[in-house]
């Protein structure tokens, strides 16, 4: 367990630290960047926040508040507290047209930066519970890795970076913005910025 919390952090911010992110779209409080790598999209979106950082952290860690800005997740419900630091949840999303809905069950690891300098993380990977199996209903499946980078710019506001590993399980969410139009995660992050201030 202790391993599978500590790679969750550590995939986050290998990827984030990645070289050869390419800007793809920029607002004014909105930038995004993509990373290709064989056949994994990675996704990084930079939201600029008027809230302190350690409100941005504790608002973004509890997944439970996620549908108040996230149209994709349907309902979220904590299946357990692993510890005060890691919690492993079950979403369910709405369906793409000709598609099941999905669901997905996930590790979400929160940690408090040791240094000034460094990031609030929350950490986001699927797991497999064996409480959960997959059902027919739904289609089950799987985050590599995702999550927030939280660096605090002054007292009162912060910078939201979102990471997303996309395979071609959670494709067809963003196969509308990849033909050159980036409108739904432009507005899923506008709504993150709304919901946070």
């Amino acid at each position: 367990q202790a391993y599978v919390s500590y790679s969750n952090v550590a995939a986050l911010t290998h990827l984030a630290a990645k070289p050869g992110w390419e800007i793809t779209s920029t607002l004014d409080d909105i930038k995004i960047w993509t990373h290709e790598e064989g056949n994994v999209l990675s996704l990084k979106v930079e939201m600029q926040v008027e809230i302190p950082s350690l409100e941005a952290f504790s608002l973004l860690s509890d997944f439970t508040l996620r549908q108040q800005w996230d149209k994709h997740f349907l309902t979220c419900k904590v299946l357990q507290a692993v510890s005060e630091d890691e919690k492993i949840y079950y979403i369910t999303s709405a369906p793409m047209t000709g598609h099941k809905p999905r669901d997905f069950v996930i590790l979400v690891s929160q940690r408090q930066p040791c240094k000034p300098s460094e990031p609030y993380i929350v950490a986001t990977k699927s797991v497999t519970l064996t409480s959960m199996p997959p059902s027919s209903t739904y289609c089950r499946s799987e985050i590599l890795s995702s999550g927030f980078q939280i660096y605090s710019d002054s007292s009162s506001s912060c910078r939201v970076c979102y990471f997303n590993q996309v395979t071609s399980g959670i494709m067809p969410y963003f196969a509308a913005n990849l033909t050159g139009s980036s409108k739904s995660i432009e507005e899923t992050a506008l709504q993150c910025i709304k919901f946070l201030e």
